[in-house]
């Protein structure tokens, strides 16, 4: 078993490492960025610093169909009040294909052809975590950390394993329509834990209400992480110290949803080690939906659409959007199987597989509340009374079609207020 998992790891490291031709594409394109880029600052009264972060810096990318390098402008005290994004807009004025990025500060994306991308994050230079306004502010923090702490390629490839993992389970991703690991996050596990595989046994294995790791000992107990650690900031089921931020948990944005498929991926694989579980594996629907057809139940593909930017902001409204709808179903039937994927783009999918309900119950008013009564008795018919307050029973004879089409209709001006402008029905599942 142990010589087939190392193996297995072996050429999951072998499949995720970037090609020598790709490193040298990316090295050159950063490069030619970088000297553009310190062109332009040397002009500026304070000119800001280029510092190069993310991944690539730390020498932990993993292969990708495309390639985003952070390069942060980091501004200093001179620019305390300014808008430091509206300065970068400026000095990106003669550069083509970039595309303004929303957030809680605005960044920029620029198009560098070959699958590459630069995303250039405009941040405060701060001298100590705390003065930070923003997450991105850490981020010098993070890399120079990580690059100190981190120099044996051994833990480095391990590293690359442990991304490649979550990135075929779904877990991989501090967004909001993910919430999973971010790449920092599993930087600090795997060094902790000294392993990608000594990570997920003792993550599968430790049965605490909440893990709590923390690398520098920065509390002297987890009592006091609870205590001293924002409870905000105390909601996800790992609390990862950051250690270069202490009050801060690098974990946060992981919910109990993400950690349990992630701790269920991780079982399976060490039950029964293979390659497969590095890799994507994609929803057959047309199975889905034989079984639930076997099974006498309704099956039913929808695509979501959004106005709002592509990315964090499109999926997040849309996943919002999904699991209102995901409630409004549920009134009605009993939910088999459901499942959401967001494109990346402006649209997401998302199906179910429904049983009918044989009635549902509405609570109404009591008795002696005339003004309402009248106007419940309006609006349903077969009515009963119990405890003298009123109910309505009513039988679910509408397909789930049915349902879906007339809640459109009924919850129009719903659907506008959550930014979305288009649900449709799929029938090609291809």
């Amino acid at each position: 078993m142990v010589a087939k998992t190392n193996a297995i790891l072996k050429e999951v490291l072998e499949r995720v490492e970037p090609s020598d031709e790709e490193k040298k594409i990316l090295e050159n394109m950063v490069k030619v960025f970088d000297e553009k880029l310190k062109r332009l600052i040397v002009k500026m009264k304070n000119p800001p610093e280029i510092f190069i972060g993310g991944s690539y810096a730390k020498k932990t990318l993993i292969r990708k169909d495309k390639y985003d390098v952070d390069i942060f402008l980091r501004y200093g005290k001179n620019y305390d009040g300014k808008n430091i994004s509206e300065i970068t807009k400026c000095l990106l004025k003669d550069f083509k294909n970039v595309l303004l990025v929303h957030g809680s500060r605005d960044y920029f994306r620029i198009n560098m052809g070959n699958n590459i991308f630069i995303e250039l994050v405009p941040v405060k230079k701060v001298s100590s975590p705390a003065g930070s306004d923003n997450i991105t502010d850490l981020s010098y923090s993070h890399v120079k950390y990580v690059n100190s702490k981190i120099k044996n390629k051994k833990i480095l490839d391990e590293i690359k394993i442990a991304k490649a993992f979550c990135h075929a389970n779904n877990c991989y991703g501090a967004e909001s329509y993910i919430r999973g690991f971010s790449g920092y996050s599993l930087e600090l596990l795997v060094y902790y834990y000294k392993g990608f595989l000594k990570m997920i046994k003792e993550l599968v294995k430790d049965k605490s209400e909440k893990i709590i790791v923390d690398i520098e000992k920065k509390y002297k107990n987890k009592k006091d992480v609870l205590i001293d650690m924002n409870s905000s900031k105390l909601e996800s089921p790992i609390i990862l110290v950051d250690p270069t931020f202490p009050q801060r948990n690098a974990l946060a944005a992981l919910s109990y949803e993400t950690f349990e498929r992630f701790k269920k991926a991780c079982g399976e694989f060490l039950k029964n080690p293979t390659i497969k579980s590095f890799e994507k594996q994609k929803v057959n629907l047309e199975q889905i939906k034989k079984n639930a057809q076997s099974k006498k139940h309704e099956f039913v593909l929808i695509e979501i659409t959004t106005e709002k930017q592509e990315g964090d902001i499109a999926g997040s409204k849309l996943l919002k959007f999904y699991n209102h709808l995901t409630s409004e179903v549920e009134k009605f039937y009993e939910l088999k199987n459901k499942g959401f994927n967001y494109n990346g783009k402006k649209s997401a999918r998302a199906f179910y597989v429904l049983q009918r309900k044989k009635e549902i119950i509405y609570f109404g008013p009591y008795e002696n509340d005339e003004k309402n009564v009248k106007m419940f008795k309006k609006e349903h018919k077969n009515i009963f009374v119990k405890n003298k307050r009123l109910f309505a029973r009513e039988k679910v004879n509408f397909s789930a079609k049915e349902f879906f089409s007339k809640w459109k209709v009924k919850n129009k001006r719903r659907i506008k207020e959550m930014s979305v402008v288009g649900m449709e029905f799929v029938e090609n599942l291809i």
